[in-house]
């Protein structure tokens, strides 16, 4: 019987370069590092990470206009700080990846760290609302006590910025590398935490939803809503949580470094801008108007 020889990629290291003899890793490794060394590739991700920002955030305001027209009476909703924040949270965004050069180099080091992920905060802030909305949607229609949701909104998210400002503080004054990991590690168990929210929540409003008579109005619109929604988040902040937990210990795949802009591409878009989009535009229905007092609808 013939032996067949077989054909292998061979790899040599040569100055820290990756040579690949058969053409194909290597490529990729080297097209992935002119990229992050190239400044008109880094100018490009960064100007495009604030364009897809600033749209978001227009939309949300758009949006929030809208209801604000439809509703006036109303006043400050759920549904109208949900779309207020949004816009404060993209619009911020927008803002640093336009002056990226003045934050990625600012000193101290500890000031890039608060401007990075004090927008990190705010949208913790804004879809754990959500969560607070949907708990006391399906804690109204089971007939339970509302009235320690939202306190409870508060003081939790309070805890939370107390608790990071600390950590700033602790990485001021230590300048260790294990208070940075901490850090990340602390926003990471915050995003397993909100994923986690909105799988309770929303898988309960879902099921509830489902339970309901087939004929009622705007079930099935309802059903649909809560489903994407649910999985949109629970997906997105997973995603936050595993890739903050790889970076506290892998230096490689570190984010909010001027030299990492496709790792800062891919992170915002998974964990921000895609699922922002995406909510946005499941919720854009806007309330019903308010009926007169003096009028009445004909049945």
């Amino acid at each position: 019987m013939a032996w067949t020889p077989l054909r292998t990629k061979s790899f040599v290291v040569k100055d820290g370069e990756i040579i690949d003899n058969g053409g194909g890793v290597g490529v990729l490794f080297n097209w992935w590092d002119e990229i992050e060394e190239s400044e008109q590739w880094q100018r490009g991700i960064y100007y495009a990470l604030c364009a897809s920002y600033a749209l978001v955030s227009f939309i949300a305001l758009v949006q929030l206009l809208r209801i604000q027209l439809r509703v006036p009476e109303y006043g400050w909703t759920t549904q109208k700080v949900f779309h207020l924040m949004n816009f404060i949270v993209n619009g911020l965004r927008a803002v640093l990846f336009g002056l990226y050069k003045s934050v990625f180099l600012i000193r101290p080091k500890e000031l890039h760290m608060v401007l990075m992920e004090l927008p990190t905060l705010l949208f913790f802030s804004t879809y754990t609302l959500l969560v607070l909305f949907w708990a006391e949607i399906y804690h109204q229609a089971r007939s339970l006590p509302t009235n320690k949701l939202r306190p409870a909104y508060y003081v939790i998210n309070g805890l939370i910025y107390i608790i990071q400002v600390c950590i700033w503080i602790f990485i001021r004054l230590s300048r260790s590398p294990v208070a940075v990991e901490t850090a990340k590690l602390f926003f990471s168990v915050i995003s397993f935490s909100v994923a986690l929210g909105f799988l309770i929540y929303g898988g309960r409003l879902f099921v509830m939803l489902r339970h309901f008579p087939i004929e009622s109005r705007g079930r099935q619109k309802k059903l649909y809503e809560v489903g994407f929604v649910t999985g949109i988040c629970c997906t997105c902040f997973l995603i936050r949580c595993v890739m903050l937990a790889f970076s506290a210990f892998d230096k490689g795949t570190d984010f909010d470094i001027l030299d990492h802009p496709i790792l800062n591409l891919i992170y915002y878009l998974l964990v921000e801008i895609v699922p922002s989009a995406l909510v946005l535009f499941i919720l854009r229905k806007l309330p019903p108007r308010r009926v007169s007092d003096q009028y009445y609808p004909i049945r």
